[in-house]
């Protein structure tokens, strides 16, 4: 049985299941911009499988990355499942011919794209949905995502990019409430009304685009913390979002910068390295999503 205490940095609660702090995120395991198959499936099975060797037992995906490439890597890696393996897929979006993504949240749309992602991870229910972007309107696209949760399609259902007041919408419907709200949140870009709003309704924050973009990586003060800890830049970026109390899921296709993502827990930020950390923002804290943009 899989316990917070053993999983690296313990482990936190998703839905009904204990799962580990730092997960990995699937994006990149498809081609360039996302699209197409890697240039190495091998490696990219490889990778998949050396997380879940180290421990994380938390996955994120979607049948839209290829499309789906990575559900299909994901099953041929990892296929039959552990018991203790979450993976949290998302609806909202399909890719079209040239890789465009394209917006597709009718009832319709969100059944096939349910459907699609049980046959292709080769499930019969996954263990969470999330609704990814709120374009048209926080609501939109939730009672699909109930209907799936009352069919036994999905365990548990969540959402991603949802704002603060987004997600009061949500909860306030007196809807079954999302157990997840997955955003862009780092050291560059805090969303501190978000994580107050999540708080106070008991749902996860989780950080994805943890680093903020490349340039961060070389920042003077996140290069310096790196050197005087023995890290690596992005060791020091993820431990700074867990330190604030967010789970991660970075993305990566390089076996190596696993078991790096996987040590973050071996070291804490002393409080004028936070400090820092924090004042490296970008946004003055108020960040939310742009609900007109696309990705």
């Amino acid at each position: 049985m899989t316990t917070a205490s053993s999983l690296p940095g313990g482990g936190f609660q998703l839905g009904d299941q204990t799962v580990s702090r730092v997960g990995f995120g699937a994006m990149q395991l498809a081609g360039p911009g996302v699209f197409g198959p890697p240039a190495d499936r091998a490696e990219a099975i490889a990778v998949l499988r050396t997380a879940v060797e180290l421990g994380v037992n938390h996955i994120d995906t979607a049948d839209f990355y290829g499309p789906h490439i990575t559900n299909e890597i994901i099953r041929e890696a990892l296929a039959p499942y552990p018991d203790d393996l979450c993976i949290v897929t998302k609806v909202g979006a399909v890719r079209d011919s040239s890789g465009g993504w394209v917006l597709a949240r009718t009832p319709a749309d969100l059944r096939q794209q349910v459907h699609d992602n049980l046959k292709r991870l080769g499930v019969d229910q996954v263990d969470l949905y999330l609704v990814h972007w709120p374009q048209g309107g926080a609501m939109r696209a939730w009672p699909g995502m109930e209907r799936a949760r009352e069919r036994g399609l999905t365990r548990s259902i969540g959402v991603s990019n949802y704002s603060a007041r987004q997600l009061d919408e949500v909860i306030g419907s007196g809807t079954v409430p999302p157990v997840i709200d997955q955003v862009q949140f780092s050291a560059v870009s805090h969303r501190r009304g978000l994580l107050e709003a999540a708080r106070k309704h008991g749902v996860v924050l989780e950080s994805y685009s943890s680093l903020g973009t490349g340039k961060h990586l070389d920042d003077p003060t996140v290069a310096g913390i790196a050197e005087r800890m023995g890290k690596t830049p992005a060791q020091v970026l993820l431990r700074w979002c867990v330190q604030h109390g967010l789970p991660v899921i970075p993305k990566s296709t390089h076996r190596e910068r696993i078991a790096e993502n996987a040590d973050i827990f071996s070291f804490t930020l002393p409080d004028e390295d936070m400090f820092a950390l924090n004042a490296l923002d970008e946004t003055g804290g108020t960040h939310e999503a742009n609900e007109s943009t696309w990705w």
